[in-house]
C-alpha cells in the first residue's frame, strides 16, 4: 500500500499509540528491574513490593513477572482488536517515509537493548536467600493490633508492657536457647537489620521464647547475653501456659518434639510500628527487614 496524499494526524494515531505503549512499557520495566541504591527511599521499596512482589533479590516474583509481561501484551491486544486494520495501514504508511523507517529502526534497537538489559539484570541478580528451613523469603502485610504479651517477663525481671520499648518500633521474633540452627540466624538477622538502620532509626528487637519449659525467666539474662541483645532489646518468657497462649496469638509456636524438647518452627520476624501496630511479617534477609523497618519508622 502506497502512502496517500494529505494524511492527517488521525491517520497516524495507531502508530502514536504504539510508541506511547513502548515508552510506558520501558518505564514500567525500568521501575521493576532497575537496581535500587542502598539508601533508596522506603516508599520506593514499598511501591516495588506492592506492584511486583519484589523479593529480597530485587526481582519480581512469579505474579510480578506475569504483570510485567501481561500488561503490555494486553494493551497491545486491545489496540489490535479495536484498530487492527487501521494499525496495519498506519504502520505501512509510516514506514514508507525515511523518517518513519528511522524511527521504527530506533524502536527495534531500543527493544533489543531493553531485552538484553533485562536479561543481564536477571542473570546478575543475587538469588533471594532461603532461610534455614529451606523456605523462600516472603513478606506479608498485616496491619493488625499488637497481640497481648501480658504475663511475660524480660531478662531484667520486669513484667512486659509496651512502655518497655520506649516508643520505638520493634522487630519481634521467636527462638529458644537450645536451638543451634534456625534461632541464632533469625535473632542475628533481626539485630543486623536493626543495626543497619541505626542511628537514623531507633528500634528494639524482642525475642519471645518458643520453649518456656526450659527457657524459664531465670535463664533469660544468659539467653540475652548469648544472643547479643542490646540495652533496648528484650528476651521474654513466663509460665508455660501463658507463653503458649502468647505464641498462639502471634500465630507461631511450631511443633515441639516431646522426646528432645526441640521446636520445629518458621523463621518469622514481625515488624511493629511504635504505636503497637504489627505491620509486616517476614522471613526475609536483614537487608529486606531493614527496608521494612525504615518504612515503618518513617510512616506518620
Amino acid at each position: 500500500m502506497e502512502p496517500g496524499p494529505g494524511l492527517g494526524p488521525k491517520d497516524h494515531f495507531p502508530v502514536v499509540v504504539l510508541f506511547v505503549l513502548l515508552a510506558v512499557t520501558a518505564l514500567w520495566w525500568a521501575f521493576a528491574l532497575w537496581p535500587l541504591p542502598s539508601e533508596a527511599p522506603a516508599w520506593l521499596e514499598r511501591a516495588r513490593y506492592v506492584c511486583f512482589n519484589a523479593t529480597d533479590g530485587g526481582l519480581p516474583d512469579a505474579s510480578g513477572w506475569v504483570l510485567l509481561v501481561g500488561q503490555p501484551l494486553g494493551m497491545l491486544a486491545l489496540l489490535l482488536v479495536g484498530w487492527g486494520r487501521r494499525t496495519r495501514d498506519a504502520l505501512v504508511r509510516f514506514t514508507a517515509t525515511p523518517g518513519g523507517r528511522g524511527a521504527a529502526a530506533i524502536a527495534v534497537v531500543g527493544i533489543a537493548l531493553g531485552a538484553a538489559g533485562a536479561g543481564a539484570r536477571v542473570l546478575s541478580a543475587r538469588p533471594a536467600p532461603h532461610d534455614a528451613t529451606g523456605a523462600a523469603p516472603s513478606v506479608r502485610r498485616l496491619d493488625r493490633p499488637w497481640p497481648g504479651l501480658a504475663g511475660l517477663v524480660d531478662q531484667h525481671g520486669r513484667a512486659f508492657s509496651p512502655s518497655l520499648l520506649g516508643g520505638r518500633p520493634a522487630l519481634v521474633t521467636f527462638a529458644f536457647a537450645h536451638c543451634e540452627t534456625v534461632c541464632p540466624l533469625v535473632v542475628q538477622g533481626a539485630l543486623a537489620a536493626r543495626d543497619s538502620v541505626s542511628p537514623h532509626v531507633d528500634a528494639s528487637v524482642v525475642v519471645i521464647t518458643l520453649d518456656p519449659w526450659r527457657d524459664t525467666p531465670l535463664r533469660l539474662p544468659a539467653m540475652a547475653a548469648s544472643w547479643g541483645l542490646g540495652p533496648v532489646d528484650l528476651a521474654l518468657s513466663g509460665e508455660v501456659e501463658r507463653v503458649q497462649a502468647v505464641l498462639a496469638e502471634w500465630g507461631t509456636g511450631g511443633v515441639r518434639d516431646q522426646r528432645t524438647g526441640d521446636v520445629v518452627h518458621a523463621a518469622l520476624v514481625y515488624v511493629v510500628r511504635a504505636d503497637g501496630t504489627v505491620v509486616y511479617t517476614s522471613t526475609g534477609s536483614p537487608a529486606g527487614l531493614a527496608g521494612l523497618l525504615r518504612e515503618v519508622a518513617s510512616a506518620p
